[in-house]
């Protein structure tokens, strides 16, 4: 069934580290997808239902070009963007939008689909890790934004820039920053030590996709899955030995969606292009194809599992299928290749032209409950809760809706 709908200065201030306390709570949102890196969060009570104007708007701040998702972190956020020549990573108050510090990170890059940075930073005890869309590698302190260590990926280990730029996000496994690196000659995946930038292992030949390495167990072994730009494959968490692989070929290699995990032992992929979405089982060193259907293509937003199915974007249109055999349940049109997180029952579904929707997560049919347009702009940065605050941005602005009931 489709039902097609309408398309419903800052100022630098450096804080001093005492003030910002860095540790992951409940309520926050510290790297790409979110806490689970999932695309989920596990807030109630939320405000599901808004004015015509849409919530309670906290604040909106000027921004720079790029597509950074916002880590979410204590009284703090951290985003990534571009102005002029220079990309930034900057952090900004939680509660007023006022920048606290800003970061020169890189050049800028300029590109056909929009200049900037694409990764999102990944927050860890007092560390914030950033990837330039040129493949410059920080860690930074979460107080002052001060430069702990520093690596160039393209220059250290021969890796290749994909054609749209890095869009991969760092993940932190234990004591270990875990990159798509995309290197030659075994570097295509790298383990770096977290606190000093050492590596500790690296594994894979395959160039650099445009997903994040997912960090799971499947089958008793913690491994670390990655989408590169033909194939998906684990390799132990540990070590980096290698423990499976499924090859994946999408059109200008744009393995962009994340995996999945469908527990206990299945991964969920997805790539656009007419390449369609999979349902693959993981035994050891044996990967089975479950099913695969060409009704669910991630172009380069992730699905959400919620229960026994998935909700995404199959291209342009918005759809719930079911897991254990692909059936689509439904579809709607009006967000264009948008994106979607999961909280309180409830879907928050971002358009790619600026509206924002509150869906609720059944299969029995597509049930928007309320919407309305924050953006008249192209909007491809997923939004990120935390705390009853939604974070969304566009290329020119960061803007903070309350979702907290009164």
């Amino acid at each position: 069934m489709i039902r097609r709908l309408p398309s419903l200065a800052l100022c630098g201030l450096i804080v001093a580290a005492g003030l910002f306390a860095s540790a992951a709570v409940a309520g926050d949102w510290p790297r790409y997808r979110g806490p689970a890196a999932d695309g989920r969060s596990a807030e109630t009570g939320l405000l599901a239902t808004w004015p015509a104007a849409g919530p309670p708007e906290l604040w909106r701040v000027p921004l720079g070009a790029g597509y950074s998702g916002i880590a979410v972190v204590g009284d703090r956020l951290f985003t990534l963007f571009a102005a002029g020549k220079d990309e930034f990573a900057a952090a900004f108050d939680v509660a007023n939008g006022r920048e606290t510090w800003r970061v020169r990170i890189d050049r800028n890059r300029p590109d056909d689909q929009g200049d900037g940075p694409r990764s999102t930073p990944t927050v860890d005890g007092d560390t914030v890790f950033t990837l330039s869309s040129s493949g410059k590698l920080h860690a930074l302190e979460t107080a002052s934004g001060k430069v702990r260590w520093t690596l160039d990926l393209v220059k250290e280990f021969d890796a290749r820039v994909p054609r749209w730029g890095v869009a991969t996000s760092p993940l932190v496994e234990e004591d270990l920053l875990v990159v798509d690196v995309g290197g030659r000659a075994g570097y295509s995946l790298v383990a770096f030590d977290k606190t000093s930038g050492d590596v500790r292992w690296h594994a894979n030949d395959d160039e650099a996709g445009y997903s994040t390495p997912l960090a799971v167990t499947l089958g008793e072994v913690r491994q670390i899955v990655s989408f590169s730009a033909t194939r998906l494959s684990g390799v132990s968490a540990t070590d980096g030995a290698p423990l499976w692989s499924h090859p994946w070929r999408t059109a200008y290699d744009v393995n962009a969606a994340m995996p999945v995990f469908v527990p206990p032992n299945r991964l969920f992929i997805s790539s656009g292009y007419d390449s369609g979405g999979a349902l693959l089982q993981i035994d050891g060193k044996r990967v089975l194809e479950l099913w695969r259907a060409g009704r669910m293509r991630n172009h380069f937003n992730s699905s959400v599992l919620v229960g026994d199915h998935l909700y995404g974007f199959d291209n342009a249109f918005l759809k719930c299928i079911a897991v254990a055999n692909g059936e689509e349940k439904w579809a709607t049109r009006g967000f264009a290749k948008g994106s979607l997180i999961y909280a309180d029952g409830h879907l928050i579904v971002l358009g790619e032209r600026g509206n924002l929707a509150w869906v609720e997560a059944t299969p029995e049919d597509y049930r928007e409950s309320a919407g309305f347009q924050p953006f008249n702009s192209k909007t491809w940065t997923m939004p990120s809760l935390a705390n009853g605050r939604l974070f969304v941005r566009d290329q020119e602005e960061l803007v903070a809706l309350d979702l907290r009931n009164p």
